[in-house]
């Protein structure tokens, strides 16, 4: 179970993150380490309806390295920032595993359904940024 309390009004944890956080900044790390695709974050932070602060999406290229990224993420947070994730779902089919730690919810993904559910569309609203090895590539909309 996750430290941070889930709040009786919505799922959001009183504390906001940033992109500096500890946690997204590990998250980011663990899926570039295990060779994550085409990372994205997409900041929710002003948008009401949003339940989390930062989607951060990803993809991989079969489904041994979906469950791969998914479990190093979670090995590497836990490790380094003593949280578990709330919520996960996808485990069994392996073409999108969906990591939720309440603030932060990680979606690796293999390139079929990314390109089918097109969740950077759906959260158009959000600010995007790249992630790439060197650094970050912010892109507005």
């Amino acid at each position: 179970m996750s430290s941070h309390p889930i709040p009786a009004a919505g799922r959001k944890s009183i504390t906001r993150l940033t992109r500096n956080s500890k946690i997204f900044k590990t998250i980011i790390r663990a899926v570039q380490d295990k060779k994550g695709e085409k990372i994205v974050s997409l900041d929710l932070r002003k948008i009401p309806e949003a339940v989390a602060d930062f989607f951060i999406i990803c993809q991989a290229s079969n489904p041994n390295q979906v469950r791969a990224i998914a479990d190093f993420v979670e090995f590497e947070v836990k490790k380094n920032c003593l949280e578990l994730p709330y919520k996960q779902e996808g485990r069994q089919a392996e073409q999108w595993i969906l990591v939720d730690y309440v603030n932060i919810v990680l979606h690796v993904m293999l390139p079929e359904p990314r390109a089918f559910y097109h969740l950077e569309e759906l959260w158009s609203d959000a600010t995007m940024q790249e992630h790439t090895d060197d650094h970050p590539t912010l892109k507005t909309k």
